[in-house]
């Protein structure tokens, strides 16, 4: 059975307690309880969460550690993020919106999902950073908002 690997970023962690994103987020939680997806948790979202609500915090609680994977920005995502930076995927100021796109590219990870339709969900930015990452010999990494890759039943 194929289990996509599913980077989350912080705003579908969040997402679990707004009214506008609540419904999607919590069925994509479920679907990583169940283990039908692996939830990609970098270094960079518990770093974003230290800061959160005590119950946004424990809501990555709830999935089995069996079914998450950690992974964390070394170098070469490091590197990448910069990358973006140079290009104008993001300003400076959304560092950290490169870093969570970096982090998953170099992890080749399935889909990344976002809530951030500002700097990430963002069909021009998802086709610049595609391209520096064609250029620099990464695949292309495909975004999405959690709604669009829920199971239906």
């Amino acid at each position: 059975m194929f289990r996509p690997r599913i980077y989350v970023d912080t705003s579908v962690i969040g997402g679990c307690f707004d009214e506008e994103f609540d419904d999607y987020s919590l069925q994509l939680f479920d679907e990583f309880i169940s283990g039908k997806k692996i939830p990609i948790i970098s270094d960079i979202v518990l770093f974003e969460l230290e800061g959160a609500p005590e119950n946004v915090k424990k809501i990555l609680e709830k999935v089995p550690n069996a079914n998450i994977e950690y992974i964390s920005l070394n170098k070469e995502s490091t590197a990448l993020a910069n990358a973006y930076l140079d290009e104008g995927v993001v300003s400076e100021n959304s560092l950290s919106d490169a870093r969570h796109m970096a982090i998953a590219t170099v992890e080749r990870v399935d889909i990344l999902v976002s809530w951030n339709f500002k700097h990430i969900v963002n069909i021009n930015r998802i086709h610049l950073l595609n391209s520096v990452n064609l250029k620099l010999g990464f695949p292309i990494l495909e975004i999405r908002s959690p709604r669009e890759i829920l199971d239906e039943e």
